[in-house]
């Protein structure tokens, strides 16, 4: 062991007559610990929620998709299913078909987005089966038979859609196209019947309030779109690298065609979130800088405590960079210690979070994230290796930083002045 750092442990144990300085020690290191814990919870919070809307909306829509951009629909698209199966890292593709219609039920009514999906393909494409809670995506499968009563084409809702509509399994709601078509009797909008047959919850409001699904031919008559579709839905083996195959899928298909990935198609939303969780590492590491300025007034007190010590060391013939190195060690150590205490109070909270925000309900009997609310039945928390790598590395440059200035001082220190009195 380097004198140095053997000089600077002695020097942070502190004797009888010098527990303030002790006391000072300890809170630095456990403002450190403080700091680094709770931007390692907060960070790892954010990136929960984080990948958690990310499913939630990957959940409903699809990875990719492929429009046309000079017409109202696609009417070659099986060809251009081909095309974009032969593209590497696409895993599945699915037709669609999107448009806005309003739904009415007894006195209710509202507006809605409406999805005709291929109940055969939508599976390999969404996660629209999964998030069934009512009925199966097999019922839009079309019927031999949709005359009226039993045999009526069916349709899928969101559960917020459907209790703001008061509408239940079995009932039936009238659907109104946006435009009208020409009849003897002049401008009538275009009315069809569909049996609710269906609700699916995806966890995201927006979607389970204004969404619903029915079958791709039946969206296609009602459209009057003939044998046209919207666009094509992908599904890729890595989410990360969407951009990347959306691009080839548009240097494979080329004009007209327009490929979007996810990431594009929710550029403001998780832009918000990225910014967000860079506001709060900036805010918290404040914690960190709080206790750096601890560590100098406490290396400022061992300065002039240790005056002494600092003139005999000179006087044996210790350099100005050991003094220094003496004293910025302790600025290390403290920073070292403190992290590591943070990181292990870090990395023990985040996977029993839920239990003690359980806990904390429990003792207040409050409720800190209502279920109608936040839509969440856990609090979602996912440790960030590189996060928590950047906040130690952080962390300790910080503590380290703050140490070199007293030690600066105490470098450049005369032993005669500090041997006068003595």
């Amino acid at each position: 062991m380097a004198f140095e750092i053997f000089v600077s442990l002695r020097h942070l144990k502190a004797k009888r007559e010098q527990k303030f300085i002790s006391l000072n020690t300890w809170i630095s290191i456990g403002g450190v610990a403080l700091g680094v814990m709770a931007l390692i919870v907060v960070i790892a919070v954010m990136s929960g929620f984080g990948k958690d809307l990310r499913d939630k909306i990957l959940g409903t829509n699809s990875h990719i998709v492929v429009t046309n951009i000079t017409q109202s629909g696609m009417d070659n698209f099986e060809f251009v299913l081909k095309k974009v199966m032969e593209v590497k890292g696409v895993k599945a593709a699915a037709p669609f078909i999107l448009n806005q219609v309003m739904l009415t039920f007894g006195d209710h009514s509202s507006g809605v987005v409406i999805r005709g999906v291929d109940p055969n393909r939508e599976a390999m494409v969404s996660d629209l089966e999964k998030n069934m809670v009512r009925g199966e995506i097999g019922v839009l499968k079309k019927n031999k038979n949709v005359t009226s009563g039993s045999h009526r084409e069916k349709i899928i809702l969101g559960k917020e859609l459907a209790h703001k509509m008061g509408v239940q399994m079995d009932d039936t709601v009238s659907m109104v196209a946006p435009a009208s078509h020409l009849t003897p009797m002049g401008l009538v909008p275009k009315i069809k019947l569909y049996k609710v047959a269906g609700l699916f919850e995806s966890g995201m409001f927006e979607y389970d309030s204004s969404l619903a699904f029915i079958s791709i031919q039946s969206a296609q008559k009602f459209f009057s779109m003939k044998k046209k579709v919207s666009g094509i839905e992908i599904r890729v083996d890595d989410i990360d690298h969407a951009d990347k195959i959306a691009k080839s899928l548009q240097e494979s298909l080329g004009f007209p065609y327009y490929a979007r990935d996810w990431m594009r198609m929710n550029k403001n939303l998780f832009s918000a979130l990225r910014l967000e969780k860079i506001v709060m590492f900036i805010i918290l590491i404040l914690i960190i800088l709080v206790a750096a300025f601890n560590i100098v007034s406490t290396l400022f007190m061992v300065v002039m405590e240790k005056t002494k010590e600092i003139a005999i060391l000179k006087s044996m013939g210790a350099s100005r960079a050991s003094i220094m190195k003496i004293f910025s060690f302790q600025g290390l150590i403290i920073g070292v210690t403190g992290t590591l205490i943070g990181c292990i109070g870090g990395f023990a909270i985040v996977p029993n979070l839920n239990d003690i925000v359980g806990f904390i309900e429990n003792l207040f009997g409050i409720t800190a994230f209502p279920n109608d609310v936040y839509y969440l039945d856990k609090l979602p928390s996912e440790i960030q290796y590189l996060d928590s790598f950047l906040i130690v590395v952080f962390s300790i440059a910080i503590c380290f930083l703050a140490s070199l200035y007293p030690a600066w001082r105490a470098s450049r220190m005369d032993p005669v002045d500090g041997l006068r009195y003595e």
